[in-house]
């Protein structure tokens, strides 16, 4: 399980630096006109969302380093953590349809 984390972690950690890249290197800002503007809003947002789910992903790694920390039974922070990334996965599709596909 541990290694399925650290995968996360890792792969919205790639996606936070891509978001930064991308930033930097757009030839529009954030008041070049409305569209810009609902660009940069949504997409910070969703930003924002990966990067509290990769701090949770975070926090259950570093919890799980206690033996018999999480069992069959107490296991709330690992479960949370996978509710809260699927509610970033389903953001993500409405804003990549919203964004890229209209």
């Amino acid at each position: 399980m541990r290694n399925w984390l650290l995968v996360t972690i890792a792969m919205g950690t790639v996606f936070l630096v891509g978001q930064v890249y991308e930033y930097t290197h757009l030839e529009f800002g954030l008041t070049t006109n409305l569209y810009t503007s609902c660009f940069y809003v949504l997409t910070a947002f969703h930003g924002l969302h990966v990067t509290l789910g990769v701090l949770l992903m975070i926090g259950v790694v570093w919890r799980s380093r206690v033996q018999g920390h999480y069992s069959n039974e107490h296991h709330f922070g690992i479960e949370a953590s996978e509710i809260y990334w699927h509610f970033v996965d389903v953001v993500w599709i409405v804003l990549f349809v919203l964004l890229y596909v209209l």
